[in-house]
């Protein structure tokens, strides 16, 4: 396979967007079905061609990360790099011993459940490619983000790699992968953030450790969120928001069950319903991160960001549509 020449200096950008989950987080990881979409927000890299000799290296959040180290993100970064090895017996020199320097950013909070570090994962994924081959191939992109997004996860269920990668809303489980839906008309969200993150892998595994200790509370609630997705799939293609509404409050009162909200959390979802959002519920692993809020439409958004704000938290709103929009729509309050 030829690529571009991988001269010093030799440069490519990339970006990816965030997420929010709609319903089915947790249940995910177990087989069951969730919908998410992709954001606006997201992140961004920058890849850059280093002599050969070099070591590749990576500048996240002020800080420098060699390929090789031994923290996280280091060894995130050391497999991304490493997944992108030849597929299906091909050899390609040109990507071979490549040393590149790669400048990524985040405009979201980590821990927020607002998929960050797949974001993070994907846009560097896309520009190494692009460096490398001249094109960001889909299957080679999501190959190395799925090694980054193991380093912290664990076996994270892909669907933030998912809405990174594709964007839009889409129903995706693990048995088969994504599956595009078209709102029949746009869903406004405004977006608040706790203050307080939380590790994914620590939350998927607390619900684990419940449904060891109560299986048949676990798989009750899995059961109910399942018959959640496949309604509330059927609300989006309808346009029938205040039934999606309804739907994402049963969902967010089964993750409360599941030990998973927090104070933050409820505070932010009673504040919303009070300001007159139509539904309202965690996104995400929950234990802080964010809440998401389904509006009747845009003009109802100042009122829900004002309440968050007389309470404490900020926000910020978004629309989906057919794809995710792009960075910088989004408006900060």
């Amino acid at each position: 396979m030829s690529g571009p020449a991988r001269e010093p200096d030799a440069a490519a950008s990339a970006r990816a967007g965030g997420k929010v989950i709609l319903l089915g987080e947790h249940a995910v990881v177990h087989g069951v079905p969730a919908i998410a979409a992709g954001i606006g927000l997201g992140a961004t890299a920058r890849a850059r061609a280093l002599p050969p000799g070099e070591a590749s290296v990576l500048e996240l959040g002020g800080r420098s990360w060699r390929a090789g180290g031994t923290e996280d993100t280091a060894r995130a970064f050391t497999a991304l790099l490493a997944a992108g090895a030849p597929m299906n017996g091909e050899r390609d020199a040109q990507t071979e011993e490549a040393a590149v320097e790669v400048v990524a950013h985040s405009d979201l909070p980590a821990g927020g459940g607002l998929g960050s570090s797949a974001a993070l994962g994907v846009a560097i994924a896309k520009a190494v490619e692009l460096l490398l081959r001249g094109v960001a191939d889909p299957d080679r992109a999501l190959c190395r983000a799925r090694a980054w997004e193991e380093v912290f996860h664990g076996t994270p269920s892909g669907i933030d790699t998912a809405a990174a990668l594709h964007g839009g809303c889409f129903r995706f489980s693990r048995a088969h992968g994504v599956h595009p839906i078209t709102p029949a008309r746009a869903l406004w969200l405004c977006v608040g953030w706790t203050g307080a993150g939380a590790s994914t892998k620590a939350m998927v595994d607390s619900v684990a450790q419940l449904a060891a200790r109560k299986p048949e509370l676990v798989s009750r609630a899995m059961d109910g969120i399942r018959a959640l997705v496949q309604n509330a799939e059927l609300c989006i293609e309808g346009g029938d928001l205040p039934a999606l509404g309804k739907l994402m409050n049963m969902n967010q009162m089964i993750l409360a069950g599941l030990m998973v909200s927090t104070e933050g959390i409820e505070t932010l979802c009673a504040a919303a319903r009070g300001a007159g959002a139509l539904g309202a519920k965690l996104t995400g692993a929950g234990g802080g991160g964010s809440v998401i809020a389904l509006l009747s439409g845009e003009d109802a958004a100042p009122a829900v960001l004002d309440a968050w704000k007389a309470a404490g938290f900020a926000g910020f709103v978004t629309s989906i549509e057919d794809g995710p929009r792009p960075a910088g729509e989004e408006r900060a309050r």
